[in-house]
């Protein structure tokens, strides 16, 4: 059994005397060690976690991903289905897991997949796979931003080397500046295969500066200037380079959204049309009905860094009428970040969750992007369909908690 490095008492008589959570040598992963942190934490509280400390992972493989542990959470886990995808990555049927509590979201999903389904099924494409880090340098005025901006990209090849040799996998495309005033903020732009690998290219990106400041006129530079948009929102997201820009669409035709969605074409898209308004006047960044439902849902299943919700949940749906038999539905998700190596991919459920869309370890991101795309579609037309329709409140309270027993 590891030893405690620091011993604790479980009572503080002030805030300033509060003990530390427990330290334990090897930073304390090992079962032993995260038993005793757990009831340290029950006798302060003066609750039982049993089922904190049920789980199946085993607790050194948290090493890297977690401080402190206790122990792991639980959630309920659905799958949705069948979702036919006719992408460049993803082809075939697929039933796709979903982790939530929210009553009726499962059931939403698998309707609008139904009929995707019962349609011919979702065509997806990618168009663009990248990353960035975006630091901001520190010149002494404008002349001298300016000149470090004209001749950054002279130093390319150079530049790229000191990035890459921090890393296997990352591969610098392109640098890219934009100045305010006597500073300038450099988007650095990678490629990074199969992993999120945002802590891989800080890495490589602090490399490079350091260089570049050795050899330039610019006086400092901070890592993180804001302009990269990580884990926030932002209307540059629109653009793109922050994850995989997919698109997936759809043609639908009125018997058939007749009988799983109780609208019609038309119906669908005057319901796009007034909400569509309604972003506009709350200066909404892109359209949607409700993206972060289903990325959050499938991110925590899968083992997905969740905080890129955020910047993956930007994005445009669509809704176009063909005629009065047919409306072609969309989505744009023009920052979408998903992973199927590294982070928190490998384990326990993560694993076997990407297991079960056959997108677990190398070379399979680009099509967990497609499915992830096509899942959002599915969920946006089921969510316009119950709103359309009336159908929304009494479908939550069908399949949710709104009511429980006392």
């Amino acid at each position: 059994m590891s030893t405690v490095r620091e011993v604790v008492s479980p009572v503080a008589e002030s805030p300033e005397a509060a003990p530390l959570v427990p330290r334990f040598e090897k930073q304390g992963y090992d079962q032993a060690a995260v038993a005793a942190r757990r009831k340290w934490q029950e006798e302060k509280t003066g609750h039982s976690f049993k089922h904190i400390g049920s789980h199946s992972i085993p607790s050194e493989q948290m090493r890297g991903n977690i401080e402190n542990p206790v122990g792991a959470v639980q959630m309920p886990l659905g799958i949705a289905g069948p979702l036919l995808i006719h992408g460049a990555y993803a082809k075939g049927v697929f039933y796709v897991p979903l982790a939530t509590t929210e009553g009726a979201l499962v059931r939403s999903y698998e309707r609008g997949m139904v009929t995707l389904t019962r349609a011919g099924g979702i065509t997806t494409r990618i168009y663009t796979d990248e990353n960035r880090v975006s630091p901001v340098f520190l010149c002494a005025d404008v002349a001298a931003a300016h000149d470090f901006a004209s001749h950054l990209n002279e130093n390319f090849s150079t530049i790229k080397e000191q990035a890459e040799s921090t890393t296997r996998h990352g591969k610098l495309l392109r640098i890219e500046c934009q100045p305010i005033g006597r500073e300038v903020i450099v988007n650095f732009c990678y490629f990074t295969a199969d992993a999120q690998g945002m802590n891989m290219i800080v890495k490589a990106t602090e490399r490079a500066c350091q260089w570049i400041l050795s050899q330039s006129h610019a006086q400092t530079f901070y890592i993180f200037s804001g302009l990269s948009s990580e884990k926030r929102g932002s209307g540059s997201l629109l653009s793109g380079g922050k994850g995989k820009k997919v698109v997936a669409g759809a043609l639908l035709s009125s018997p058939l959204i007749g009988d799983y969605l109780h609208v019609t074409p038309t119906q669908l898209v005057e319901l796009w049309h007034h909400t569509v308004l309604g972003h506009m006047q709350a200066h909404t960044i892109g359209y949607n009905a409700h993206y972060a439902n289903g990325l959050a849902a499938l991110f925590i299943a899968c083992g997905q860094d969740v905080a890129n919700i955020v910047n993956a949940a930007t994005g445009i749906t669509n809704f176009e009428l063909i005629n009065s038999e047919q409306v072609y539905v969309s989505v744009t998700l023009p920052s979408l970040t998903v992973a199927t190596v590294g982070g928190g991919t490998a384990l326990g459920t993560s694993r076997e969750c990407l297991e079960m869309l056959g997108v677990a370890g190398e070379g399979r991101a680009l099509k967990l992007a497609e499915i992830t795309a096509a899942t959002l579609l599915a969920g946006e037309i089921s969510m316009a369909a119950a709103i359309a329709s009336g159908e929304f409140v009494k479908a939550h309270d069908d399949y949710g908690r709104n009511r429980p027993e006392p």
